[in-house]
């Protein structure tokens, strides 16, 4: 009989404690105006050298160009000291200024092109191609925004 009280006197009390705990955007925390495109990536065991060296080769290669254009603000790679652990062992992120310098634009594009070189950009292409799916395999891609909690 005591059980039919507790449980939803318990039900209520985890209700109430979800309630309470809304946060208000703006007032409690604060989104940033900056986009991160982030995706992670599981390297195939004793890959990890020659997975980076590709990457500095072709993704490396056209961040430092869009960061020269101004078409990011920076880029990153992480990864993982415990390689074997967990959905994915490495984590490639690029930091753009806010949401409308990461959508599709003609004009960025043509800079880009122009500044990276379609043979360097199709050798860029073609080496991703060719060697990346015996290396490696994207677990997941995502946008985000940083939390600041106040």
């Amino acid at each position: 009989m005591r059980s039919k009280t507790i449980i939803p006197g318990l039900i209520l009390a985890m209700i109430s404690a979800v309630v309470l705990a809304d946060l208000d955007p703006w007032k409690d925390y604060e989104l940033s105006e900056s986009v991160y495109s982030v995706t992670t990536v599981r390297v195939d065991p004793n890959m990890d050298d020659a997975y980076l060296e590709g990457i500095a080769r072709t993704w490396a290669t056209s961040n430092e160009v869009a960061k020269k254009l101004g078409q990011i603000v920076d880029y990153s790679i992480f990864r993982s000291d415990l390689p074997q652990s967990g959905d994915f062992n490495l984590i490639l992120v690029v930091e753009f200024e806010n949401s409308a310098a990461f959508a599709p634009n003609k004009a960025r594009y043509d800079a880009f092109m122009a500044e990276m070189g379609k043979a360097n950009a199709d050798a860029s292409t073609e080496y991703a191609q060719k060697n990346y799916p015996a290396m490696r395999t994207i677990t997941g891609e995502y946008l985000m925004r940083e939390v600041t909690l106040k």
